[in-house]
């Protein structure tokens, strides 16, 4: 895919896209192969609804999916199956829908309902996959005492007719962002500033029982941490800072390049140098809460669900807008009712 799909998402009227890119070289050459495809997937929590923004024609799409539930949060693709999982909040558990390359070719085309896990989850935030390891993270009060922070991930096992819950790993600490490197499941440390990292987890955190992380290490510069996701391709970690739960314009996020080594680098408990990252923030960003994010790997975008200013938007940030950090405005700015997370799929 070329830059250009993100200008030409600037022209989707029904999506009430503003660009603000100052690039205008928009050839013929720049534009897609319908036979390329890359979809944002985007869920909501007022509506339940998964809206795909459609970047596979010279003129993109935008189309609603309405899955199941009044409250969704959590999406992931899966290309092999052409099936999406959806976490409901409202259902507390993981649904499945096949179909979506059809219907994104003929939107008449019916969607079919998949595979659902059981209602397993009390307060479902985000999810992960790493082959037929699902796991969700569930952010509800495990102890009832609200003066101690804990939380749990379920972890589910994927066949082609059943999702079923092997395990419930519960932890010390809130959850909300989870994504995996490799093997390795990384997950934030809601209300602090810091990266948990569980090494070999669909092998190694196998019981129902309640379990510590490998590593944890802080991320400095960050004051409250909630998205996060990683690209192995580029070796790119991306972390989102909520700044203040009430605050709609303190918002950010760090973008740590050469991840591996710098995790690597930093042992148990200490933290990683703000020097080591780039933090983008500031009023021009629109970046209040985000409390999740998605990267394009070919063009380095970073896509951000954010929840608080306007009521929720969909951000995207080029790699040209982000590289030097610091208050810079979004290339893409969409307002999109109660976005709470978002997934990015390619292929050619």
């Amino acid at each position: 895919m070329k830059k250009t799909k993100f200008i030409y998402l600037g022209l989707i009227a029904a999506a009430s896209f503003v660009s603000c890119s100052d690039d205008d070289d928009n050839s013929a050459s720049d534009i897609p192969d319908e036979t390329d495809r890359a979809e944002l997937y985007v869920t909501s929590g007022n509506t339940g609804n998964v809206t795909v923004y459609d970047f596979s024609t010279e003129t993109p799409m935008e189309q609603t999916i309405q899955a199941s539930g009044s409250s969704n949060e959590g999406v992931y693709y899966e290309d092999d199956s052409d099936e999406l999982f959806v976490v409901s909040r409202s259902s507390n558990q993981v649904n499945t829908y096949i179909g979506i390359e059809y219907f994104l070719e003929d939107p008449a085309f019916e969607i079919e309902d998949g595979i659902s896990s059981s209602s397993d989850l009390e307060s479902p935030r985000k999810i992960a996959v790493d082959d037929n390891i699902v796991v969700v993270a569930d952010n509800a009060d495990v102890d009832g005492d609200d003066s101690t922070d804990d939380g749990r991930f379920f972890v589910y096992t994927k066949t082609a007719d059943a999702l079923t819950l092997r395990n419930v790993v519960t932890v010390d600490f809130a959850v909300w962002g989870i994504t995996f490197k490799d093997d390795h499941l990384l997950a934030v440390v809601d209300k602090t500033s810091d990266l948990a990292i569980f090494e070999n987890f669909a092998t190694s955190f196998t019981e129902t029982a309640t379990e510590m992380a490998t590593k944890t290490i802080t991320i400095e510069g960050i004051n409250r941490t909630h998205g996060i996701t990683y690209d192995d391709d580029n070796d790119v970690l991306v972390m989102t800072d909520i700044g203040s739960a009430d605050l709609d314009d303190d918002g950010g996020f760090h973008v740590i390049t050469d991840a591996t080594a710098k995790l690597n680098a930093t042992a148990d408990g200490e933290s990683l140098a703000l020097g080591d990252q780039t933090r983008i923030a500031g009023a021009s960003t629109m970046l209040g809460n985000p409390v999740d994010v998605a990267f394009d790997e070919e063009t380095r975008t970073i896509f951000i669900a954010e929840a608080a200013n306007g009521g929720g938007r969909v951000l995207g940030f080029s790699n040209s807008d982000y590289e030097a950090g610091g208050d810079v405005e979004p290339s893409i700015n969409n307002l999109l009712s109660g976005a709470n997370s978002l997934y990015f799929h390619e292929e050619d």
